[in-house]
């Protein structure tokens, strides 16, 4: 299997092939902060089945070893290495990927620091699109 994705303005690509180790909804607050959401969902493939196939993204790193890659231009994080916890794999956003349904997650983890609320979210209302005024 080969999975493109990148950035949502389109400046970074990248390709991973095969199956990843592991997907899991990530409920770190480091994750949450840097998402902007309250999980991120993550893919991890050993390095050499990861590419960069356009573009460059910029690396920030909030405590020396996690080293999480994101568009300058649009923002969108993409990737997440960290030698310390999950030497020689290169973990993906999900949702970055141009078909996010071909990874589904399969655990929750950092589940110490789930926000409460989070719970209950699937028994909130759904609705297909906004509901409007």
């Amino acid at each position: 299997m080969s999975l493109e994705g990148g950035c949502q303005c389109g400046a970074v690509r990248y390709r991973v092939e095969g199956e990843p180790e592991h997907s899991a909804f990530c409920h770190c607050s480091d994750c949450r902060k840097s998402s902007g959401a309250p999980a991120t969902v993550w893919s991890a493939f050993p390095a050499e089945r990861f590419s960069v196939t356009g573009g460059e993204a910029k690396t920030y790193s909030s405590n020396g070893a996690s080293m999480r890659h994101f568009c300058a231009n649009c923002g969108t994080g993409m990737w997440y290495v960290n030698e310390e916890v999950l030497p020689g794999m290169v973990d993906i956003q999900t949702a970055t990927l141009d078909d996010p349904e071909a990874l589904p997650p399969a655990v929750h983890i950092q589940a110490a620091e789930e926000l409460s609320w989070m719970k209950a979210a699937h028994d909130l209302p759904h609705f297909d699109r906004y509901p409007g005024p």
